[in-house]
């Protein structure tokens, strides 16, 4: 059996990003700044490749500092109680050409559930420094509430604060070590 091939990501050319409604009407667009990550492989197609991730809550940045706050108080995510985020036991499934599901468990504020998203291989290319890079666009969705995250808000016309469905979508460069 041939040795597993180990990427990390590289957080220089990755980005973690989420959207939710607010106030039903438009989106919130929000990312995590610091994060890490590995997939290991039997096959040059990725099929079957084990991946972990974890980010870092603190690093949660929305372009506002009295929501970022919020999110990292006992009202959301309780960062000073729970710093990380972390996926695991992650497995890709090939479905089409360079298309992939993606399902393992999700751990937000110690309540772990699984999830499955979806994958999309961007394509492998060595980079000017002699690195080999796999490129990944991760998307999917998840409910907040089923994750602990279950504060609300109704305004007086009784339009619900914050929606429930969180969208991710991460761009990830992946190096080969």
């Amino acid at each position: 059996m041939e040795q597993a091939t180990k990427w990390a990501i590289d957080p220089t050319h990755s980005e973690i990003q989420f959207k939710v409604k607010h106030l039903v009407i438009s989106t919130v667009t929000g990312f995590f700044k610091s994060f890490e990550g590995t997939l290991e492989s039997d096959s040059e197609d990725f099929n079957g490749a084990n991946v972990n991730f974890s980010l870092d809550v603190d690093s949660i940045e929305t372009n506002q500092n009295d929501r970022n706050n919020h999110l990292k108080s006992d009202d959301f995510f309780a960062t000073s109680k729970f710093p990380r985020i972390n996926f695991k036991n992650g497995k890709l499934h090939k479905q089409g050409e360079s298309t992939y599901e993606l399902k393992g468990d999700l751990t937000i504020k110690e309540v772990t559930q699984p999830i499955s998203l979806e994958a999309e291989l961007g394509g492998v290319a060595g980079d000017p420094y002699g690195n080999t890079k796999a490129g990944f666009e991760v998307s999917g969705k998840l409910n907040r509430k089923e994750f602990g995250l279950t504060w609300d808000a109704v305004t007086e016309a009784g339009s619900v604060v914050v929606g429930e469905d969180i969208k991710l979508h991460m761009n990830v460069q992946l190096v080969k070590s």
